[in-house]
């Protein structure tokens, strides 16, 4: 993986005259295994945990309710593609605590997949469900911008897929690193020195149209600025190396091939960027993938989490960028956690289980909830919307063909994240928030 200097970034196609266009810096910030009703669940006005649910427990013959998890560190559960199967059980929804004792196959290539330990509530802890006690910047964002309650993880499986679905639209297996012979699947090959991922991804599409982009990630060298936003860095915790499952471009064919794994760069090259005085130094298009640490994936601490989220989001809007950016927050995947809605069935791979999906920018609707139904391909297709005229990850028009044979920024039923826009309004002045915030109050328990 490259990690270079930071360079200027080129310029879009696309000038801020109107619509979508006044965009110029679209931001991803993809956090770790969470599920829409484990973090909003009870927040007013979504499609939350409705009442009376009661999840069975085979191992103890009872049921599990939701209830309020006040705890900072989570255990979670299973979450391969077997999992998300039994979870879902057929779209009864009741498989959660029965996965997490170890009612689901794991494959061999999907890490953290084992039934719970004998540790006191670790089964349970699955149907938890956190409000602003515990994330109370996230329900600040949520109130103040755009929450989407109908957000799916694109693909029904673990981290690799799905961040493969985020730069791709596509999960698959390649012979021979020939893209024409790429089979779809949810159990695609780690990334290691022999990979191929050989079809095509968004950023041939962003090079060849000069459109500037950068993958950010933490190299695991670099000191905890992210904790103190006086940047009185600390020194690197453990785990402090962004997973190579969740920086997956650097094993793609086509970066390597248009010289661009230059564009893979050190999360400290993000603070960089935003902190140019008077003009904007982020690409176009910006992927910020976390370490372990601050990745709220269990066992980790939801607080290192939010505070990590919230001085990314801070330092964007005490910079020049804010005007014209785009801030794109969710969770890659489930996480064994409960979530009450069945996922559509959109091809053999997807979606996933539901996730928690936030627009913050300063063109986004004030406290409006987005009931379209979304997925993580519609970053994609805002990303080539705003920039690329409309043109798709499409074997028969993008000039790289692959094997693909759905497009998923052209499925029906999805929606559009220019909606959670009002272009119209004059930019809305940014809401900074404390890395470290007080508890908020108590959300309305379901049912």
């Amino acid at each position: 993986m490259a990690l270079l200097l930071v360079l200027s970034p080129a310029c879009a196609l696309a000038t801020p005259s109107e619509g979508i266009h006044n965009i110029q810096h679209v931001v991803v910030l993809m956090q770790e295994n969470r599920s829409f009703d484990t973090y909003f669940g009870t927040y007013p006005g979504a499609n939350g945990i409705p009442p009376g649910v009661c999840v069975p427990d085979p191992v103890n013959k009872t049921c599990v309710r939701p209830f309020h998890n006040p705890a900072n560190k989570n255990f979670g559960g299973p979450h391969g593609a077997e999992a998300a199967t039994a979870d879902i059980d057929g779209g009864k929804m009741d498989g959660f605590v029965a996965t997490a004792e170890g009612g689901a196959k794991c494959s061999s290539n999907e890490p953290t997949c084992s039934p719970c330990s004998g540790t006191a509530g670790a089964c349970i802890d699955v149907m938890g469900y956190h409000d602003a006690r515990e994330i109370p910047n996230y329900w600040t964002y949520a109130q103040n911008y755009v929450l989407q309650d109908n957000m799916y993880a694109s693909g029904a499986a673990w981290s690799l897929p799905e961040h493969l679905f985020m730069v791709s639209g596509w999960s698959a297996n390649c012979e021979a690193g020939n893209p024409l012979e790429c089979v779809e699947t949810l159990h695609s090959a780690r990334p290691g020195s022999s990979t191929h991922y050989a079809w095509t991804d968004i950023t041939y599409l962003l090079n060849r149209a000069k459109v500037s982009w950068r993958y950010f990630v933490s190299a695991g060298t670099e000191p905890d600025c992210q904790f103190d936003e006086a940047l009185t860095c600390k020194p690197a915790p453990q785990e402090a190396k962004t997973p190579s499952i969740w920086n997956p471009l650097p094993y793609f064919d086509d970066v390597k091939a248009d010289g661009q794994l230059g564009n893979i760069q050190s999360l400290s090259n993000y603070y960089s960027d935003v902190q140019q005085p008077t003009t904007c130094g982020l690409p176009n298009v910006s992927w910020v993938v976390p370490n372990g640490f601050v990745s709220d994936h269990p066992p980790t601490s939801i607080s290192n989490g939010q505070t990590y989220v919230t001085t990314l989001i801070n330092a964007v809007m005490r910079s020049p960028c804010w005007n014209s950016t785009a801030i794109f927050l969710s969770w890659d995947e489930w996480g064994g956690f409960y979530d009450h809605v069945v996922p559509p069935t959109i091809s053999n791979t997807g979606y996933g289980i539901r996730v928690p999906g936030l627009l913050i920018s300063p063109y986004a609707k004030a406290g409006v909830i987005d009931h379209q139904q979304l997925s993580h391909d519609a970053y994609l297709k805002f990303i080539e919307n705003d920039f690329l005229a409309g043109a798709r990850l499409n074997p028969k028009t993008d000039g790289r063909p692959d094997s693909r044979t759905v497009v998923r920024e052209e499925l029906s039923g999805l929606g559009d994240l220019a909606n959670d826009f009002n272009f119209s309004q004059s930019p809305r002045p940014p809401l900074l928030l404390s890395a470290h915030p007080e508890p908020g109050p108590p959300s309305k328990p379901p049912g």
